[in-house]
Formats: C-alpha cells, sequence, structure tokens
C-alpha cells in the first residue's frame, strides 16, 4: 500500500494517495473531470479549440469570395469571359482543399491516437497559418500558373484543416464535464459560423476601402489599371486575415496539457494522468510528478492495468464486433451523406442571392458589395442561429435527437424544393426562406452532431482515429457535391451558359441523401449524459459494455479498493 504523505501526489488532493489500485487511481482522476464544475479551464479548451474552428472555417469559405477577384486579375485575357475565373479552375481550387482535409483528418487522427493529443495539437496549425500566408503571396511567373500555385498551397492548408476535426474535437470531450460536454463541442463547431461571417465582412470592408477604384470599371472584362490592382490587393488581403486567429491561438494550442484519458490508458502512466487533471483545472501547461514515483507506478501498472493496448489487431478485434462497428458506420456514413447535400446547396448560392437581389451590380463595387453583403444575410440568417441553438439544446434534447430531426426535416425541405422548384423561381421570398430553414436544421441538426458524437462514443485508443475517419467520409461527400453535383446541375444548359436546368433533380436527388442519412442515424448511440469509459464499453452493467475492453477502475466498490458499499459506481 502506498503510504500518504503531506505532500504526496498531490493529483488527487492527497485522498488518493493511498489506493494501491492504478485502476481506481484511474477512475477517481476520471471522475473528477466527469464531475467538475463548470468553470474557466473549460471556457480556456472551448476558446482554443473554437478559435482554430473559426480559422478552419474562414479559410474555406473565404475562397468563395475570392474566386471572383481571382478571375478579374489573372483572367482579362481569357478569349471566351474575360475577367471571369473558368468554372473548372473554380471547382479544382475548392476540391483541392477537400483533398487535403481528407489526408489531414485520417493522417493526423492516427497519429493523435500514437503519439498523444498535445504533440499533434498545433502542427495542424502551423501547417495552416504557413500555407494562408503563401497562398496571399503566390504570383504568376513564366513557368508556374497561378491556378496551379493556390491549388498547392490549399492542398496543404486542407491537411492542416483536417487535422484540426478530429484534434479540436476530442481534446475538448476528453476535458469536458459530463453535464456540459455537448455543449462544449457544439461551441467550438460553431465557431465554424463565426468564421464565415468574418470572411464576409473582411470580403466587405476591402470593398469599401478600394470604392474609388473599382468604380473605375463596369464590370469583369473592363476592370483593368487601378481597378486590377485594387482587386489584386484585396483578395491578397481577404486570403491572408485567415492567419491572425491561428497565431492568436498558437502559444495555447502548443502549451495545453495532454488529456490525462490519454495519459491513463494510452501512453499507461498512471501518476503523469493525475497530475495532468491537476494541470488542467488549474491552468497550467502539464502536471509534474515526482519521477521516482512515476517510474514506479508506470512499472507496476504494466500488468495491472486492464484497458487494452492499442494495436491494429486489436483496433480490428474491436471493430469486429458488430454493436461497435455499427456506430463507426453509423458516424461515418450520417456524415457522408450530410455533407453531399450540406456543400451540394452552397454551390447554389448565387441563385439565392439573384433571388434577393445581390447577384448583379452596375460596377465592380457594387458587385463586390452585394457579393458579400449578400453571403452576410444568408450566414446570420440561417447559419448562425442554428449552431448555437444546438449549443443550448444539444446536452437536454440529445445528439440523436437532434440528428434524426434534422435529416427528417432537410428531408422534406429538400423535396419541397426539388418538386416545387419551377413554381418557387416565381416567389423569390418563398425559395429564400426555404433555403433558409435548410441552413438552420443543417447546423441545428447533423451538420452540429457528426462533428459531437464521433469524438464520444469510440475508446480513447482508438477515439481521434475515427473521428478522423469519420470526418474524412464527410469529405469524400463534399468532393462528391463539388466534382459531380456542380456539373451536373448544368445538365442540358447551353455551351458557356450559367443556367442550371438539371437543379430540381439535384434537389430531390439530395433529398434522398438525408433519407440515407437519417436511417444511418439509427446505428449511433445516444451519448448524452453519459462518460465516455460508459461509451467506450468499459463500464459493468451498461448496454455496450465489453468484458474485453473491461477497466479494473469500474469494478464494483466491493472488488475495488474495499472503501464502501458494493455498489457499481461510474
Amino acid at each position: 500500500m502506498v503510504q500518504q504523505t503531506a505532500g504526496g501526489n498531490a493529483a488527487f488532493h492527497n485522498q488518493y494517495a493511498h489506493i494501491d489500485d492504478p485502476n481506481e487511481r484511474r477512475r477517481l482522476a476520471l471522475a473528477e473531470i466527469d464531475k467538475a464544475p463548470f468553470g474557466w479551464y473549460h471556457v480556456r479548451a472551448v476558446v482554443v479549440a473554437g478559435i482554430g474552428f473559426f480559422t478552419d472555417a474562414y479559410d474555406i469559405f473565404a475562397i468563395n469570395l475570392v474566386t471572383s477577384m481571382l478571375g478579374v486579375v489573372y483572367w482579362q485575357s481569357a478569349i471566351s469571359k474575360p475577367g471571369i475565373l473558368p468554372s473548372n479552375s473554380d471547382t479544382a481550387i475548392k476540391v483541392a482543399t477537400s483533398g487535403g482535409t481528407v489526408l489531414g483528418q485520417v493522417g493526423f487522427g492516427i497519429l493523435a491516437d500514437i503519439v498523444g493529443r498535445k504533440k499533434m495539437y498545433g502542427l495542424e496549425l502551423i501547417l495552416i497559418i504557413f500555407a494562408t500566408l503563401a497562398q496571399s503571396l503566390s504570383a504568376a511567373s513564366p513557368a508556374m500558373s497561378v491556378l496551379g500555385l493556390i491549388i498547392f498551397w490549399r492542398v496543404l492548408m486542407g491537411i492542416g484543416i483536417g487535422g484540426d476535426y478530429p484534434l479540436s474535437s476530442i481534446i475538448t470531450s476528453e476535458f469536458a464535464t459530463t453535464k456540459w460536454r455537448g455543449a462544449m463541442m457544439g461551441a467550438v463547431f460553431a465557431m465554424q459560423g463565426m468564421g464565415q461571417l468574418a470572411a464576409a465582412l473582411i470580403a466587405l470592408t476591402v470593398t469599401v476601402g478600394f470604392k474609388e477604384s473599382l468604380l473605375s470599371a463596369k464590370d469583369p472584362s473592363s476592370c483593368d489599371g487601378v481597378c486590377q490592382t485594387a482587386v489584386d490587393k484585396m483578395w491578397r488581403v481577404v486570403i491572408g486575415f485567415g492567419a491572425v486567429p491561428g497565431c492568436i491561438a498558437l502559444y495555447y494550442r502548443l502549451t495545453i496539457p495532454e488529456t490525462p484519458r490519454y495519459t491513463f490508458d494510452v501512453a499507461r502512466d498512471v501518476e503523469k494522468g493525475g497530475e495532468d487533471v491537476k494541470a488542467y483545472m488549474q491552468g497550467k501547461s502539464e502536471g509534474r510528478p515526482d519521477e521516482v514515483r512515476r517510474v514506479t507506478a508506470i512499472a507496476d501498472g504494466e500488468g495491472r492495468l486492464r484497458t487494452p493496448k492499442a494495436s491494429f489487431r486489436d483496433f480490428i478485434a474491436h471493430f469486429r464486433q458488430w454493436k461497435f462497428g455499427k456506430v463507426l458506420l453509423g458516424t461515418a456514413g450520417s456524415w457522408f451523406f450530410l455533407d453531399v447535400a450540406f456543400y451540394g446547396l452552397g454551390l447554389n448560392n448565387s441563385i439565392i442571392l439573384g433571388a434577393i437581389g445581390y447577384s448583379k451590380g452596375d460596377d465592380m463595387y457594387q458587385v463586390f458589395r452585394y457579393n458579400a453583403v449578400g453571403n452576410l444575410i444568408l450566414v446570420c440568417a440561417g447559419a448562425i442561429p442554428g449552431y448555437w441553438v444546438t449549443v443550448l439544446t444539444v446536452d437536454t434534447l440529445g445528439r440523436k435527437t437532434i440528428q434524426m430531426m434534422g435529416f427528417t426535416m432537410l428531408t422534406i425541405l429538400f423535396l419541397v424544393i426539388g418538386f416545387g422548384y419551377h413554381v418557387l423561381l416565381k416567389h423569390n421570398g418563398a425559395l429564400l426562406a426555404l433555403y433558409v430553414l435548410a441552413q438552420f436544421f443543417f447546423n441545428f441538426g447533423p451538420n452540429a452532431t457528426t462533428f459531437i458524437v464521433p469524438g464520444e462514443c469510440f475508446p480513447t485508443r482508438y477515439r481521434s482515429s475515427s473521428h478522423g475517419i469519420s470526418a474524412a467520409s464527410g469529405k469524400l461527400g463534399a468532393i462528391i457535391a463539388q466534382v459531380v453535383f456542380g456539373p451536373l446541375r448544368q445538365r442540358g444548359a447551353s455551351p458557356g451558359s450559367n443556367a442550371s436546368p438539371w437543379l430540381n433533380h439535384v434537389m430531390q436527388i439530395f433529398a434522398l441523401f438525408m433519407l440515407c442519412g437519417l436511417f444511418t442515424t439509427f446505428l449511433i448511440p445516444e451519448t448524452k449524459r453519459k462518460t465516455l469509459e460508459e461509451l467506450a464499453g468499459e463500464v459493468p452493467g451498461t448496454a455496450n459494455y465489453d468484458p474485453g475492453s473491461e477497466s479494473a477502475g469500474y469494478k464494483t466498490r466491493s472488488q475495488g479498493s474495499g472503501s464502501g458499499s458494493g455498489e457499481e459506481v461510474v
């Protein structure tokens, strides 16, 4: 039995120092995190992770505002449609980001489970900052087109953005109190809406700043001289500003402590895990245990800790069980079906902007101003309210309930838009209202919950990898939306036309994808107010308990340290 001392084992506030069983000490330490009152350390975790998601959304959304500027600067001499970026080039720039994101989600997700969350957290932000600044400084040369340079840097930026998905999600979930875990993760994800808002605001700001230069040209083909120079400066400012919030958050990401769950279950270091609990609650970068006690505890716990060691064989064995494999299928499938429609709908923003009178202008100042203001309206009307309604209700209504409701409403909305499209075109207000409702139920629905659930329902040793796989599945859906459904909506249009005669059928197809998302939602568990260990199948007596993953820290008290009744403690 370990002797309790006045200064020893401060991580457990002394009352745990006498406990010899490392599994019981793990359980008690994790219970401190699960039951901790909401405090500044929770706010810090949300802000540090949220700023990264703000940056991600800004960088992804800003390119939608920048592509029209790139056309003015680099395609003035085009034979067909001078001053306008060709549609295949526009698609290539946007798909490059999604392709890089898939690589980052899987790669960073796996690495965070192998080397730790702390060692990877911040690296993805450094990559985003570097690639963002490089984009803003790119220029054409005799040997290289600006399109190739931007695509290259956006692939690298996408890898960094992809890494942020699993890392921010699991770090927030593993530090969160059980009662408000959903709200904390939802608040991190809601920063996407703020990033979209910021991109539109910066675009509007630079447009107003170069007003006099932009007024000199009536359309993209005539925007040369001072107008073209102004637009060249504008797109660089809009893109480059995306590095600013990342720089602010970088220090805090690099100094955030390792999550105690990773230290306990993967590093298998009970002493360090206990100290990290205390360090997190005190706002310190990491715990500093007594090294002698630490080495002794690691050697002692090697044969006594009952959480399985991570390995490829164990990964396969775990997910071959249907009760766990179906959850990964549910999270990945739901995210895939969601993103096909979510990104597909975004391709049609120009039609909605036209419906509210923000698609054209009498000069280049009005063109860029209307584009920025129109996007501000769309983001504020549907997306941002949806994000924050999720934050307010996710821990009371539940993740699964919100996701099922969202998919159901989106199925109905896409059916209405698809089958009533030609009638709706005659009533711009109705089409706008349906678009806003779709954006609302995306974000008060599966767009938020597909991010939250994968960060909760997998065991610590595979939580990051599983989240990365789920998120990458979603981005594959986004790529399909951009590559397949973008051109498909223009089927039957005359060459060179921007018309979308097949758009009604595309909306009907999106309704089918939303219905499929509803079905895959039945595969995921309700994670509301449950500990991460219970969801991972480590708690005896719960629905998905897996004896192979049993931690002795979740034995009954009569089997544990002998300190209490024989009732189970979670």
